[in-house]
């Protein structure tokens, strides 16, 4: 099978000549970085490898647990956030049915995403729409002690061990969770879940070939075993071997500097294909939460073409000079509708009849990257053959490794996030948690002061 390919002419021509070039030795530094395991945060560069590594046995094991809960559920509950439900979204909403909840096989149960949010209406709609069915749960937290993972999760344990009793409950919760530490392992340990291992060194947003991604993925439905192919497949294209002008991650990764030295600033991640939507959500919490630090990073922002054309659009092509685009481009889809003819042709477009939807689609495509090239958007774009499992986990991994190599271009740490946890700290202490008491006097104080 071919692999995903990236056209960067469009964007290198807003630089210097020969300036993506000179990033070659550069970027072969940041790689051979990772590899050596010499950068910061090189405590967490398990997914370096991780494809290869994954093991025949493995994906038994994880699609043997999902054929379980696929004949024990009606619907499945992923609980999880951040890394731990975005990348398992992102695959199952571009590979499923964009209207799954509709057209149910009987086969296949419902997936659900929780633990995301803290949203009362939210949870309490879908603790009122799982009532009386048969649910499992995916709970997917390292700590056990995510503020909005754990209370899902606790409300969601109460109402299946309620409705089909203790014993079988058992039976459809599963934790993937930290090996040995934490709430959620100790809970599993104490109740005797089927679990699985986040690895130590495994970032969130790293996360998805691990059972954080490929149990949910599998429980859909979907073919994990090529989903690591793929991966697979791009480990060894983007290697550290290989030379600059055949290694799109290296080329990704020099372009996207350049730019960001440039002044450019804000990336936009673009798709044509409403199935990407949360495809692009996964993509910025992977560049955003690895590049935004120590006061420095391109900001990744997404948008959904042809719709965002129509409010967005605006901005992009006539806005602040500051934006370029990287887009995903599928060339061929899964299905196949044909635009019909009309006597009356009132709205004038007879002159489509018999073309293929994806054709017009195309021609958007391609008009849009001409007129934002000419009002000054540099274009990245990332081919992608067709949209399956296989294609999935090059793009997956190309994103991650250029992720890698882009943040020590940057001269960041990729791997930590320092800045998740000061929401928290103000969150705990105005709750009064046990253990925020002098946090909790110090932010009443402020609050008291600001009135």
């Amino acid at each position: 099978m071919s692999n995903i390919k990236l056209d960067i002419t469009k964007a290198a021509c807003f630089l210097e000549a020969g300036a993506v070039k000179a990033f070659e030795p550069k970027v072969k530094a940041a790689q051979q970085a990772l590899e050596d395991g010499t950068c910061p945060g090189n405590d967490f560069l398990g997914w370096l490898h991780l494809p290869s590594s994954i093991t025949p046995q493995f994906l038994d094991e994880v699609e043997a647990t999902a054929k379980t809960l696929r004949e024990k559920c009606e619907a499945i509950v992923v609980a999880g956030i951040g890394g731990s439900y975005l990348g398992a979204r992102a695959v199952i909403e571009a590979l499923g049915n964009s209207f799954a909840w509709l057209v149910q096989d009987g086969k296949s149960p419902v997936i659900l995403f929780a633990g995301n949010n803290i949203g009362e209406d939210y949870l309490s709609e879908m603790t009122e729409y799982l009532k009386g069915k048969k649910f499992g749960v995916i709970n997917i937290s390292k700590s056990g002690t995510t503020t909005e993972t754990a209370l899902t999760f606790r409300l969601l344990k109460k109402q299946c061990e309620a409705q089909m009793g203790k014993a079988a409950a058992k039976e459809v919760i599963v934790a993937v969770t930290d090996a040995k530490k934490g709430a959620a392992r100790t809970c599993a340990d104490k109740e005797g879940y089927k679990s699985f291992i986040i690895p130590d060194n495994v970032g969130g947003r790293f996360s998805v070939l691990t059972p954080v991604g490929l149990l949910p993925i599998a429980c859909a439905g979907f073919d994990i075993k090529q989903l690591v192919a793929g991966a697979q497949e791009m480990e060894k294209a983007c290697g550290k071997d290989v030379p600059f002008e055949e290694n799109i991650a290296a080329q990704y990764a020099a372009v996207r500097n350049g730019l960001y030295q440039a002044g450019k600033k804000i990336e936009i991640m673009v798709n044509y294909q409403p199935k990407l939507h949360y495809y692009s959500e996964w993509w910025k919490q992977l560049y955003g939460e690895s590049e935004g630090k120590d006061k420095k990073g391109i900001f990744p922002a997404s948008v959904d073409f042809t719709t965002d054309l129509h409010s967005m659009g605006q901005w992009i092509q006539d806005g602040e000079r500051t934006i370029f685009e990287t887009v995903i481009s599928i060339e061929k889809p899964n299905r196949q509708l044909l635009f019909p003819s009309d006597e009356e042709n009132l709205d004038g477009l007879n002159f489509l009849a018999g073309k293929r939807v994806d054709e017009v689609n195309k021609m958007a495509e391609l008009g849009t990257r001409l007129a934002h090239v000419d009002g000054g958007v540099p274009n990245i774009r990332v081919s992608v053959p067709e949209l399956n499992a296989y294609y999935l986990g090059q793009l997956i991994y190309f994103f991650e490794i250029s992720c890698g190599i882009s943040g020590n271009l940057l001269g960041v740490n990729p791997f930590n996030q320092p800045g998740v946890e000061a929401y928290k700290k103000n969150m705990f202490a105005l709750l009064e948690k046990p253990g925020y008491e002098e946090e909790t006097k110090a932010i009443k104080a402020r609050l008291a002061n600001e009135k």
